[in-house]
């Protein structure tokens, strides 16, 4: 499975060609040559994105499982599509294996990212593996399509635009980080309704929302009645077995990260539109406040105003905050 196996990496290629979705356009040539092509259409602005999940830092092994850490890794970047409005045409995919793993235990892998690759219409069309001394890492990269200049991107917001999310937030370390679904069913429709900015909640509300802010030049008033909390958030125990700080519910759906729910600012007169529009299969956006001229992110509460320092998972820490 090194570069010095070359029947061992022959044989996942092999593997790999027998289970993985088929090339559509625009797609000319995928796994077995030196690297894929693709054939651009000139009214589409096509998007890149890549991230890694690494073992101890993104998810433990014997807990997850190699199949859902596959899962996971496409997951993630898929989630990064979704949040400019894109929709995936493929994926590279580069796997650094323990030393002394087998065969088998790559193809879970692949086999957790060939299944939501297959759901999502990304076929995985090259990559690389390859052995350390380290533990696992799955590095993807993913590539995906939006009419050309209809990207979504973060600097967008304006004060006096509503603040949305499709999803409740908080305590996805019980097990929503391996299983969550990348949120490209309403991705479109948010683009299409002309959403100012948006992204894709990674690190935390609070810390993924002053992203927003930041790059707009506005601030954030969030109320904080209107934020959903998953039941999972209530579980105050189990979260601080499994590592997190001791914390609110309130603070957990702030500040936990790996939500990968899409937050988003959108015009009021937009956002109407955008419930019209909205599928019936999806349960709607939650309204959760607006963007203010005060940069800086704000809660509205019980006992009135406050300023809310944000944090969630701080990468370069290598630790939840």
């Amino acid at each position: 499975m090194t570069k010095d196996d070359e029947a061992g990496e022959l044989g996942i290629i092999k593997w790999l060609r027998s289970n993985h979705l088929g090339l559509p356009f625009p797609w000319f040539l995928g796994l077995g040559d030196d690297a894929a092509i693709l054939c651009p259409q000139s009214d589409l602005d096509l998007v890149f994105t890549t991230d890694m999940v690494l073992e101890d830092s993104c998810f433990r092994l014997d807990q997850a499982g190699p199949r859902s850490v596959g899962r996971k890794a496409l997951a993630v970047n898929l989630s990064d599509l979704a949040a400019m409005g894109a929709s995936p045409l493929g994926c590279l995919v580069s796997l650094a294996l323990p030393r002394g793993a087998n065969a088998p235990f790559a193809k879970e892998i692949m086999s957790g990212i060939i299944e939501l690759s297959h759901e999502f219409g990304c076929p995985v069309v090259g990559g690389d593996t390859n052995t350390w001394k380290g533990p696992l890492s799955v590095s993807i990269t993913a590539i995906g399509k939006v009419p050309k200049g209809k990207a979504v991107r973060r600097d967008g917001a304006k004060p006096g635009d509503i603040l949305m999310v499709t999803g409740p937030l908080g305590g996805s370390i019980l097990g929503h980080h391996l299983d969550f679904k990348p949120r490209l069913d309403v991705s479109g429709i948010i683009r299409e309704a002309q959403a100012s900015a948006m992204i894709d909640i990674s690190d935390g509300l609070s810390l993924d929302l002053w992203r927003i802010c930041d790059a707009s030049g506005c601030g954030a008033l969030l109320e904080v009645n209107n934020i959903p909390i998953a039941p999972e958030a209530h579980r105050e125990t189990d979260l601080t077995n499994a590592g997190l700080r001791p914390a609110t519910p309130l603070e957990h759906a702030l500040t936990d990260g790996e939500d990968f729910e899409l937050l988003f600012a959108i015009e009021p007169e937009k956002s109407r539109q955008l419930l019209a529009m909205w599928p019936d299969q999806a349960p709607p956006p939650f309204a959760i406040g607006h963007c203010i001229g005060e940069q800086g992110v704000f809660l509205n509460g019980k006992e009135g105003i406050s300023s809310f320092q944000p944090r969630g998972w701080e990468h370069q820490f290598n630790t939840m905050n």
